[in-house]
């Protein structure tokens, strides 16, 4: 079976890397895969084509029509079983070229979008998120069944764009365990020396974009309670630049923290750097899934994590996280703290965390489930 996977970019992201995860594990399961993106961005390109997807860029002049245009040509070509689309503009596009072929569409949820802390996101102008909400609302009409990474995004995206909570299919990220590896001491002291740190050094690692709702800036306010508590503990932020870079920067000069904070920009080895830490930091305010999370769970890390429910969620019955208030540096400082000084505590995070993801987050089982998603909709 044909599909046409529709995404704004295949810039570095949770929605872009979870489709070059996922795509060998299409493949191996007879989906004939092509993606076609919006805009030219560096990214994840290599991995896509080398899991056995054919790639289709749609970027050119003439604003959105020529786009739809060219999203309309492509189809008409490939003929494709359905559509599946991939975050805002490749959502609209997608959904009305398809809809005049009358190829069914398939779009994901990778995020809770147009509540408050989007209309109030400094990064964000309100009108622009509530016309693009206006927006997605109107074409979700064209849409034959909707993907939500998490419950969470299933129940807010239905009240938002008020659509049944009956035609949205609830299937979670996942990783590959093969692809993520264990977390020998071997790798353990590489990957800090690498990073330029003794094994007896306690490091924390946060992996993220720099962006508003990822929260850096709430563990960077948290940094200096840590290092009352252990002085040579050392901060490392992994994620590409982002509109909240100078509020980083700033605060991390103004806490006087510099020499324990690293901002290790983009890093392809983040599996590494799990290695590396002793505890995972996961200080959002708000996520769809945060598939940087499972990859935690999976290599054995203590995780300390924003208390919202896709956390709660992913985190389930069993403790396999501690979680704090958002915006509560206070509160995600003393988490840290605890963790760093409880060896008992955090192992038995990291256990529950391990055996949780083994049993509803490989990559394997989200592959089935979107398989037969796909072959409900074709059908």
């Amino acid at each position: 079976m044909r599909v046409l996977t529709m995404i704004d970019s295949l810039a570095i992201g949770g929605a872009e890397q979870s489709l070059a995860m996922m795509t060998p594990h299409l493949v191996a399961r007879g989906i004939d895969v092509h993606v076609a993106y919006l805009t030219e961005r560096e990214g994840v390109h290599a991995e896509l084509v080398a899991g056995g997807a054919t790639l289709h860029s749609l970027a050119g002049s003439g604003g959105r029509l020529r786009e739809l245009l060219r999203a309309i040509r492509l189809m008409r070509t490939l003929r494709p079983a359905l559509v599946h689309t991939t975050l805002f503009k490749a959502d609209v596009i997608g959904r009305v070229a398809a809809s005049l072929l009358r190829i069914p569409v398939v779009s994901s949820f990778v995020t809770e979008s147009y509540g408050p802390e989007h209309v109030f996101n400094p990064e964000y102008r309100a009108w622009k998120v509530r016309a693009a909400h206006l927006v997605d609302a109107a074409t979700a009409r064209l849409v034959a069944r909707f993907h939500a990474v998490s419950e969470s995004s299933a129940r807010l995206m239905a009240e938002r764009l008020r659509i049944p909570a009956d035609t949205i299919d609830v299937i979670p990220r996942g990783r590959d365990p093969d692809r993520l590896g264990v977390c020998s001491a071997e790798r353990r002291h590489g990957a800090r020396r690498a990073l330029g740190v003794d094994d007896g050094v306690p490091v924390v690692l946060a992996a993220a974009r720099h962006y508003h709702t990822k929260g850096l800036d709430v563990v960077v306010a948290a940094w200096a309670a840590v290092l009352a508590a252990y002085p040579d503990a050392r901060l490392v932020i992994a994620g590409r630049d982002g509109p909240a870079t100078p509020e980083l920067r700033i605060l991390i000069a103004t806490s006087g923290v510099e020499d324990a904070v690293l901002l290790a920009g983009y890093r392809s080895d983040v599996s590494d750097l799990m290695c590396a830490a002793d505890v995972f930091v996961l200080p959002s305010r708000t996520e769809g899934s945060p598939g940087v999370l499972l990859e935690a769970m999976a290599l054995e890390v203590p995780v300390v994590a924003s208390d919202i429910p896709s956390v709660r969620e992913i985190a389930g019955s069993e403790p396999l996280a501690l979680l704090v208030p958002v915006d509560d540096h206070a509160a995600m400082a003393a988490a840290i703290v605890r963790l760093l000084g409880d060896d008992q505590l955090a192992k038995t995070l990291a256990r529950t965390g391990r055996e949780r993801f083994i049993e509803h987050y490989t990559m394997g089982a989200v592959a089935d489930a979107t398989v037969a998603l796909y072959r409900s909709v074709a059908r």
